[in-house]
Protein backbone atom coordinates (compact mmCIF):
# COMPACT_ATOMS: atom_id res chain seq x y z
CA UNK A 1 0.00 0.00 0.00
CA UNK A 2 0.73 3.28 -0.32
CA UNK A 3 1.96 5.79 2.04
CA UNK A 4 -1.16 8.35 1.34
CA UNK A 5 -4.67 6.97 -0.99
CA UNK A 6 -7.67 9.04 -1.52
CA UNK A 7 -11.28 7.50 -1.80
CA UNK A 8 -13.79 9.24 -3.64
CA UNK A 9 -17.22 8.04 -4.23
CA UNK A 10 -20.75 9.28 -4.43
CA UNK A 11 -23.50 8.37 -1.02
CA UNK A 12 -23.87 4.48 -0.06
CA UNK A 13 -21.51 4.26 -3.26
CA UNK A 14 -19.38 1.80 -0.95
CA UNK A 15 -16.19 3.59 -0.34
CA UNK A 16 -16.20 3.68 3.17
CA UNK A 17 -16.48 -0.36 2.70
CA UNK A 18 -13.65 -0.04 0.16
CA UNK A 19 -11.38 1.78 2.18
CA UNK A 20 -12.07 -0.34 5.00
CA UNK A 21 -11.49 -3.51 3.16
CA UNK A 22 -7.96 -1.61 2.29
CA UNK A 23 -6.99 -0.74 5.98
CA UNK A 24 -7.40 -4.60 6.61
CA UNK A 25 -4.51 -5.63 4.40
CA UNK A 26 -1.84 -3.55 6.81
CA UNK A 27 -1.05 -6.24 9.35
CA UNK A 28 -0.48 -3.78 12.30
CA UNK A 29 -1.99 -1.00 14.36
CA UNK A 30 -4.86 0.28 12.69
CA UNK A 31 -6.37 3.86 13.16
CA UNK A 32 -10.12 5.32 12.56
CA UNK A 33 -10.29 8.85 12.62
CA UNK A 34 -13.88 9.90 13.07
CA UNK A 35 -15.03 13.31 11.80
CA UNK A 36 -18.97 12.95 12.52
CA UNK A 37 -20.91 15.28 14.53
CA UNK A 38 -24.47 13.78 15.88
CA UNK A 39 -26.66 16.93 15.42
CA UNK A 40 -29.81 14.00 15.20
CA UNK A 41 -31.17 10.89 15.52
CA UNK A 42 -31.00 9.84 12.06
CA UNK A 43 -26.47 11.21 12.58
CA UNK A 44 -26.64 9.20 15.82
CA UNK A 45 -27.89 6.13 14.49
CA UNK A 46 -25.39 6.16 11.44
CA UNK A 47 -22.12 6.96 13.99
CA UNK A 48 -23.53 3.99 15.92
CA UNK A 49 -23.95 1.74 13.21
CA UNK A 50 -20.30 2.53 11.48
CA UNK A 51 -19.21 1.49 15.32
CA UNK A 52 -20.19 -1.65 15.17
CA UNK A 53 -19.14 -2.19 11.90
CA UNK A 54 -15.67 -1.95 13.61
CA UNK A 55 -15.99 -3.58 16.79
CA UNK A 56 -13.70 -6.10 17.37
CA UNK A 57 -12.03 -5.32 14.71
CA UNK A 58 -8.65 -4.28 15.70
CA UNK A 59 -9.52 -0.49 15.63
CA UNK A 60 -8.76 2.59 17.81
CA UNK A 61 -11.04 5.37 17.19
CA UNK A 62 -10.57 8.65 17.95
CA UNK A 63 -13.31 11.27 17.21
CA UNK A 64 -12.07 14.65 15.92
CA UNK A 65 -14.83 16.79 14.25
CA UNK A 66 -12.99 19.47 13.98
CA UNK A 67 -9.10 19.04 13.74
CA UNK A 68 -8.53 15.58 12.21
CA UNK A 69 -4.62 16.94 11.39
CA UNK A 70 -3.80 17.22 15.32
CA UNK A 71 -4.57 13.57 15.97
CA UNK A 72 -2.24 11.78 13.10
CA UNK A 73 -1.00 9.23 14.75
CA UNK A 74 2.94 8.66 14.32
CA UNK A 75 3.04 4.68 12.89
CA UNK A 76 0.57 1.87 11.63
CA UNK A 77 -2.34 2.83 9.22
CA UNK A 78 -5.08 5.01 9.18
CA UNK A 79 -8.14 5.35 8.19
CA UNK A 80 -9.28 9.22 8.31
CA UNK A 81 -13.64 8.84 7.47
CA UNK A 82 -14.81 10.97 6.20
CA UNK A 83 -13.54 14.75 4.46
CA UNK A 84 -16.98 15.64 3.46
CA UNK A 85 -18.55 15.27 7.06
CA UNK A 86 -15.61 16.95 8.43
CA UNK A 87 -15.85 19.92 6.28
CA UNK A 88 -19.63 20.49 6.56
CA UNK A 89 -18.80 20.69 10.75
CA UNK A 90 -16.16 23.38 10.01
CA UNK A 91 -19.21 25.19 7.62
CA UNK A 92 -21.59 24.58 10.59
CA UNK A 93 -18.58 26.47 13.09
CA UNK A 94 -17.79 28.84 10.61
CA UNK A 95 -14.01 27.89 10.15
CA UNK A 96 -12.32 28.72 7.38
CA UNK A 97 -12.38 25.97 5.25
CA UNK A 98 -9.31 26.31 2.67
CA UNK A 99 -7.38 26.82 5.59
CA UNK A 100 -7.96 23.73 7.99
CA UNK A 101 -7.70 21.79 3.74
CA UNK A 102 -3.97 23.68 3.67
CA UNK A 103 -3.58 22.51 7.27
CA UNK A 104 -4.48 18.65 6.85
CA UNK A 105 -2.78 18.70 3.52
CA UNK A 106 0.47 19.78 5.33
CA UNK A 107 0.00 17.90 8.41
CA UNK A 108 -0.35 14.48 5.76
CA UNK A 109 2.39 15.21 3.35
CA UNK A 110 4.68 14.47 7.08
CA UNK A 111 3.09 12.03 8.51
CA UNK A 112 4.90 8.97 8.61
CA UNK A 113 2.01 6.52 8.98
CA UNK A 114 0.00 5.32 6.25
CA UNK A 115 -3.34 7.20 5.38
CA UNK A 116 -6.13 6.36 3.41
CA UNK A 117 -9.03 9.25 3.36
CA UNK A 118 -12.79 9.05 2.30
CA UNK A 119 -14.50 11.71 0.49
CA UNK A 120 -17.77 12.24 -1.60
CA UNK A 121 -17.56 13.56 -5.10
CA UNK A 122 -20.33 15.89 -4.62
CA UNK A 123 -20.08 18.19 -7.90
CA UNK A 124 -21.46 15.11 -10.22
CA UNK A 125 -25.29 15.94 -9.56
CA UNK A 126 -27.09 19.03 -10.37
CA UNK A 127 -26.08 22.74 -9.46
CA UNK A 128 -27.62 23.09 -5.78
CA UNK A 129 -30.53 25.82 -5.57
CA UNK A 130 -29.04 27.55 -2.61
CA UNK A 131 -25.69 29.79 -1.92
CA UNK A 132 -24.77 27.86 0.82
CA UNK A 133 -24.98 24.10 -0.56
CA UNK A 134 -23.29 25.76 -3.78
CA UNK A 135 -20.23 26.81 -1.51
CA UNK A 136 -20.08 23.58 0.00
CA UNK A 137 -20.04 22.16 -3.23
CA UNK A 138 -17.18 23.83 -4.61
CA UNK A 139 -14.85 24.06 -1.36
CA UNK A 140 -15.68 19.91 -1.36
CA UNK A 141 -14.64 20.39 -4.79
CA UNK A 142 -11.53 21.87 -4.27
CA UNK A 143 -10.52 19.84 -1.14
CA UNK A 144 -10.61 16.23 -2.83
CA UNK A 145 -8.02 18.33 -5.77
CA UNK A 146 -5.91 19.42 -2.99
CA UNK A 147 -5.89 15.90 -1.54
CA UNK A 148 -5.58 14.03 -4.52
CA UNK A 149 -2.78 15.99 -5.69
CA UNK A 150 -0.90 15.07 -2.64
CA UNK A 151 -1.87 11.39 -2.68
CA UNK A 152 -0.22 8.63 -3.97
CA UNK A 153 -3.26 6.63 -4.78
CA UNK A 154 -6.64 7.96 -5.76
CA UNK A 155 -9.56 5.59 -6.20
CA UNK A 156 -13.55 6.31 -7.21
CA UNK A 157 -16.03 4.46 -6.02
CA UNK A 158 -18.90 3.72 -8.10
CA UNK A 159 -21.43 0.90 -7.28
CA UNK A 160 -19.57 -0.85 -4.96
CA UNK A 161 -16.57 -1.06 -7.84
CA UNK A 162 -13.25 1.09 -8.02
CA UNK A 163 -11.77 2.50 -10.66
CA UNK A 164 -8.20 4.16 -9.18
CA UNK A 165 -7.45 7.41 -11.26
CA UNK A 166 -4.24 7.69 -10.17
CA UNK A 167 -0.71 5.26 -8.54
Amino acid sequence: MSRLTLVLGGARSGKSRFAENLARQHGGLRTYIATAEAFDDEMRQRIAKHREQRAGDGWVTIESTLDPASVLPRDGLVLLDCVTVWLGNLMHHGRDLRAEVAKLCAALEVCPAEVILVSNEVGLSIVPENAMARRFRDEQGLANQSLAEIADNVYFIAAGLPLKLKG
